[in-house]
Parts: structure tokens; sequence; C-alpha cells
């Protein structure tokens, strides 16, 4: 049989490896040596048969790792070439943290480094930033480093890389700008949770087939928050509720009379209400207030 017959086969083609970048093979134990197996030819000054001790960031360093209530620290400490390793627990809160504080003062720590664990690794990091020089990690980028057994735990392996120079730190912006963030980021906040109840509240009225959104272009304007109470309140008659309308909704109480015209009842006032008077106030003074103390932030002029 040809070739023709049987179809001709692809070409297999040759698959050759890159050089990649530095691979590094991380300690395990606090009494074992850190050394370099792999390295590409362009970045290595160790060839891959050499095993040297790598070059340590800092002599002082030490890992934290973030729990909700308690805080592990793990110090390593390098004195007329011996390594000193040293654990300890604390608590989270206040006081437990200014114990920390003053214990990593004790070993005159250069340098910390610690996950960023939800907001539990807040706290710690406003207490320690005036003393020491911190590194925020991200999870992502730890788990990306090679080397790490199950054995080791968190605060020590953290420690290791830091005093290594194995992780990149997260930019923390100063305090100053972290307030001024937190007061331009909450009124959006705030705006965003009104939209999403307004929306609930729109849903209570087509499940009872009211119709105001139809005909109000702002279903929580002044007319359309009188009607919705006068709705809460058990007043279901359409041309009732319609002359309630002001301004230039008053030109469309025939349009009103009809989108009023529902089956409005006790189960939907209740839901309504939970919406209107508790989450929808007329006048949200927070976001406001908000607007008004990051404006007059000194540093921005």
């Amino acid at each position: 049989m040809t070739s023709a017959l049987l179809g001709a086969a692809e070409p297999v083609k040759s698959v050759t490896r890159k050089p990649g970048a530095p691979r590094t093979v991380a300690i395990e134990h606090a009494h074992q040596t850190l050394f370099v197996k792999e390295a590409s030819s362009a970045t290595a000054r160790l060839s891959p048969a050499e095993g040297r001790e790598m070059d340590r960031v800092g002599e002082r360093c030490c890992g934290l790792d973030v729990h909700k209530s308690s805080v592990t620290a793990c110090v390593r400490v390098v004195e007329e070439g011996a390594l000193h390793q040293e654990s300890r627990e604390f608590a989270a809160t206040t006081g437990g943290l200014l114990l920390l504080r003053d214990w990593l003062s004790s070993f005159e720590v250069e340098f910390v480094g610690m996950e960023a664990t939800g907001v539990y690794w807040k706290p710690i990091y406003y207490m320690l930033e005036d003393d020491f020089e911190l590194w925020l990690l991200n999870a992502e980028h730890l788990r990306h480093v090679p080397g790490r057994k199950t054995d080791v735990k968190d605060a020590e392996w953290i420690c290791q890389l830091v005093e290594h120079g194995l992780v990149r730190p997260s930019f923390v912006p100063p305090k100053e700008i972290r307030e001024l963030r937190n007061l331009t980021r909450y009124p959006k906040v705030q705006i965003e949770e009104r939209t999403r109840e307004v929306q609930r509240l729109e849903k209570v009225l087509q499940e009872a087939g009211i119709k105001l959104s139809c005909v109000a272009t702002r279903v929580l304007g002044v007319s359309g928050r009188a009607m919705l109470e006068a709705l809460i309140e058990g007043t279901t008659d359409p041309e009732v509720l319609a002359e309630l309308a002001r301004g230039r909704l008053r030109s469309k109480i025939p349009a009103l009379k009809e989108a009023l015209e529902g089956s409005f009842s006790s189960h939907h006032a209740l839901m309504a209400s939970r919406n209107l008077v508790h989450r929808l106030p007329r006048r949200d003074h927070r976001a406001v207030e908000c607007r008004d103390r990051a404006g007059a932030c000194p540093f921005l002029g």
C-alpha cells in the first residue's frame, strides 16, 4: 500500500527545553544550610555542581505566621558565623503585639516578613511599621517558591525566604494615604449598596404588580417615596396614591393611576419597609461626611 492510501504522517517535532529561570531549593530545618542546586547559565554565578551557601539579605530576620487570634514568630540571627533560631507564639491583641514588638527588638531584628492574610495582618503591620522594615508577602508568591516541605512551619519558612531575598514585598502606602483611601472608597461602597437595595425594592414592587418605575424616573424621589410610604401604611387606592405626585409628575396622574393598581399585600409592605425605612434613608450623611473629610486632607494641597 502506498503512503497516499495510508495517509501522510505528520513529521514529529523535536522539543528542546529552553533554559528557564533560576531554580532554588530552600532549607527545611534550622540546622541545615541553604544551597543553590540549579541555575540558568545567564544568571547564576555558581555551576550546578558547586554547592555554596547563598547570600543573605539580612543577618537578623523574622517571619510571622498570622492568624485571627494569634501570631507565631520565628527569628533567625547569625552571630559570629553561627545561626540561632527561636520561635514564639503571641496573642493578636494589642497587648500581645506590644510583647511581640519588644521581643523582636531584643534580637535587634532588621527585616520582618508576613503573609497578607485577609485583614488580620493590618494591626500587626501598623504596630511594627515604625520600628522594623516590614515585608508584606503575597501568598501566591510564597507558593511559587520551590522546596517547601510539609514539616516546615509557616513562620520558619517565611523567615528563610526573607533572609535570603527569595520573595518580593508588596507595596503598602503610608498611613496618610491609607486613611485617604478609606475615606474615598467608603462613599463608593455606600452607593453600590444603595443601588442594590433599590433593585431589591423594585423587585418587590414588580412582584406586587406596581409599575411605578415605568412612569416615575426616580422611584425614590419625593413623589415616589411618598407613594411607597402610603403603600406600606396600607393605602392601596390608585387614585389616592396618584394624588401624592409632586411637580412635573402631576402631569402623569392618569398613567400613575394605572401603574399603581396591583396586588400590594401586607407581605409586600413588610419587605418594602425593610428596604425603604432601614436601608434607604432619605439622605445618607455618612458618605457625605467621608467626602468632606477626604477633601479637607492637608497633604493633598
